[in-house]
């Protein structure tokens, strides 16, 4: 049974999550710059190889954060879906709902182009 305490706490783990997201983007930029300039720079093998390591890193924890933010997303509109058969659809949760999912649904879309 759905409950709006669910669909806030739903909405604000969706939002976590879109920090968290670009959190990740930036550190890979973040990463990928510093890497860049240690070869420029003609740094020490080991240690190139040790930043290439840690920019690999970074990198794979984009698309686990996607996958988290793809299943949080469902989660949400399942939650909302189902408040809303129920008959409840007025409220500061449904609206903050509303625009974490539309938030999400574009931020899919302007990174699948």
């Amino acid at each position: 049974m759905a409950t709006v305490r669910n669909l806030k706490i739903k909405a604000s783990t969706c939002k976590r999550i879109v920090k968290e997201l670009h959190s990740y983007e930036k550190e890979v930029e973040r990463e990928a710059a510093k890497t860049a300039d240690m070869k420029a720079k003609g740094a020490d093998p080991y240690d190139l190889k040790q930043q290439e390591n840690v920019l690999a890193e970074s990198r794979m924890m984009v698309p686990d954060c996607r996958k988290r933010l793809e299943a949080a997303l469902s989660d949400i509109k399942g939650t909302l879906a189902e408040l809303e058969e129920s008959g409840q659809k007025e409220g500061p949760e449904f609206d903050d709902a509303r625009s974490i999912i539309a938030e999400v649904e574009q931020l899919f879309q302007s990174s699948e182009l």
